[in-house]
């Protein structure tokens, strides 16, 4: 084996034991912080997902989070005494992706002859009139219970393991929220694996070639048509399937979680990582979920520390840091902090001309 491929398997393996230990060494600081970490893989599956759509389609989507909600609320009302059914989590979640799925396309084939802004528009206005409906499908048949949201939502039950309870292994205490992270660690690097194959096979190159140039697509015979609405589906189901874990950890889910501001945050992930490069999308879902918890720890303490009051808000300092944040990575990175190399190209083509 050449000294290049050692360094490579080598690093790969102390990833692996890295995210394999992580949670052991969250749980010092407290619990708080898996569920931190848990939100975080959450925040990757959603962006790997709108990478499908926006960074290889070339397709930009603001109501991506209406895809999360659908998920989720398959997932309670599946699982939870809402309606009375308890099915198992490994039914509910293909049920969600393939329903998740179908509002992609619902999404998609209407939207097929706008670009730019205007899908951006219409995208957004989509986000939106899920939330509402969610919000107001309480009358006259209780579908969702509106504002009120939907509670005791079922957690993942494998056999005789239930996720939301702490167990014993060899000695050490595995509580539940670090079995639901070891849960989407395992589904984050099947949605990993999954970009990856999509993206070097001919269907990614087809996305390639429409983000590149539409109408030279179509004229090369590639079917534009269908392949926006493959993109359409394919990212909504990544949404599904993160909004049904998202609903078997939290247990409650109401309207008010799938509010515009995550759709212009899953955005964000993937422009500050690097539309289009897998790694960079992960890198930037990982920075945008977690730095912003640490300010809310250490804005407050620091302010007490300093003037013997809190002047600002953590909130307030957190929402202007991370604008500024995403200010200098637009000057400085345009393309992101792990651009694709088709990216970088396109940039400096760009640049050049």
């Amino acid at each position: 084996m050449k000294s290049g491929g050692r360094k490579v398997w080598i690093g790969i393996a102390l990833i692996a034991v890295a995210l394999l230990l992580l949670p052991f060494a969250l749980s010092l600081a407290g619990t708080a912080w898996v569920r931190i970490a848990n939100l975080a893989l959450l925040y990757v599956l959603l962006a790997l997902g709108l990478n499908i759509v926006v960074g290889f389609a070339g397709l930009l989507d603001l109501g991506y989070i209406a895809f999360y909600a659908v998920g989720a609320y398959v997932y309670a009302l599946l699982a939870s005494p809402h309606f009375g059914l308890h099915l198992p989590f490994w039914v509910i979640l293909p049920i969600g992706a393939a329903v998740a799925a179908l509002f992609g396309v619902m999404l998609g084939a209407p939207t097929l002859k706008l670009r730019g802004d205007y899908l951006a528009i219409v995208t957004l206005g989509f986000g939106e009139i899920v939330r509402i409906f969610l919000n107001n499908l309480s009358q006259p048949v209780n579908i969702t219970r509106g504002p009120q949201g939907i509670a005791g939502i079922d957690p993942v039950r494998i056999g005789a393991i239930d996720f939301s309870k702490s167990d014993n292994l060899f000695g050490a205490v595995i509580s539940g929220p670090m079995k639901y992270y070891y849960l989407l660690l395992a589904v984050m690097l099947a949605i990993i694996l999954v970009n990856v194959r999509l993206q070097n096979s001919r269907i990614g190159r087809a996305w390639e070639a429409i983000r590149e140039d539409e109408t030279a697509a179509r004229a090369m015979g590639i079917d534009t048509t269908a392949l926006k609405l493959l993109a359409f589906a394919m990212g909504a189901s990544f949404g599904g399937v993160a909004g049904g874990m998202f609903s078997a950890i939290q247990g409650f889910i109401s309207p008010e979680s799938f509010v515009l501001v995550e759709s212009v945050m899953v955005v964000s992930m993937v422009v500050l990582g690097g539309m289009g490069n897998i790694a960079g999308v992960i890198l930037g879902a990982v920075l945008l979920s977690f730095v912003p918890e640490v300010l809310r720890w250490t804005v407050e303490p620091a302010q007490r520390a300093l003037f013997g009051k809190m002047l600002v808000e953590p909130e307030v300092i957190r929402m202007l840091i991370f604008g500024f944040a995403l200010v200098l990575v637009m000057l400085f990175r345009p393309a992101g902090l792990l651009p694709s190399a088709v990216r970088k190209r396109e940039l400096a083509h760009e640049q050049a001309s």
